[in-house]
């Protein structure tokens, strides 16, 4: 099918910003000289801009014009496995790593189980879980966000019912499960992108068009999984670095 005429030129201007021939800060062509370039109409050439914009390439200044944005310098985020013995959570220690505070702001109520959630952590649709909805901070700005859910079956009563509060507040999912006698032996992580909701643009000040990555994370034991969580992690912010023993 003939790709839309639009679309061609997003992709003409999506592709020298990629390839650096746009760099952030420069002002791209005016809306008449994308006009007589690409020979389409006033419409079709902001349309272009618009996609642009929505997916955080462009940025409009008042009475300037349009200019590619600066992103954010973009941060390795290492996932590395478990390390025995850690007394903070992972993001405090990566955040700590990179030279900065790592915090976050978190809300845990009860819930029940939707039909994805408990296949992921094996227990039936229905069932209660403790569900966690995270706002991770660097130096105080949203950096990303996850929503984590936990068996009840497994925590409640106990002191770790909520994560976030209690003895065992923000030494993360590993230390906390010890705690009650649940060993994590493995933790299964899938990594995929997708556009950014609207709710999570708002929380973390993206473009409403951006990409993020998605990690569906699962720890288990050696007889089931005890939590699952979706991070939400903007791909112009942080990319992913793994370090997996060998051997």
């Amino acid at each position: 099918m003939t790709q839309p005429a639009y679309q061609r030129i997003a992709d003409d201007l999506r592709r020298q910003i990629v390839d650096g021939v746009l760099a952030p800060g420069d002002k791209i062509p005016s809306r008449p000289q994308l006009r007589e370039r690409y020979g389409v109409s006033d419409a079709v050439a902001l349309q272009a801009v618009r996609l642009l914009t929505s997916e955080g390439h462009l940025e409009a200044r008042s009475g300037s014009g349009t200019y590619v944005r600066r992103r954010p310098e973009l941060k390795r985020l290492a996932r590395y496995w478990y390390k025995e013995g850690r007394t903070t959570s992972p993001f405090r220690e990566e955040m700590a790593r990179q030279g900065r505070t790592g915090d976050w702001r978190v809300s845990s109520s009860t819930e029940q189980a939707t039909e994805a959630v408990a296949e992921r952590l094996g227990i039936t649709a229905g069932d209660d879980v403790m569900c966690s909805r995270y706002t991770y901070l660097a130096d105080g700005r949203p950096v990303m966000v996850s929503v984590s859910w936990e068996p009840l079956a497994i925590t409640r009563g106990t002191q770790v019912t909520f994560p976030e509060e209690g003895p065992y507040a923000g030494v993360g999912v590993v230390a906390r499960m010890r705690a009650i006698g649940q060993r994590i032996e493995t933790a299964e992580e899938i990594v995929t992108a997708r556009p950014i909701l609207a709710a999570e643009a708002e929380e973390l000040g993206e473009p409403v068009g951006a990409t993020v990555m998605v990690i569906r994370r699962t720890y288990r034991t050696a007889d089931r999984p005890v939590e699952t969580a979706d991070i939400v992690i903007p791909t112009d912010r942080y990319e992913l670095g793994y370090l997996v023993p060998v051997g």
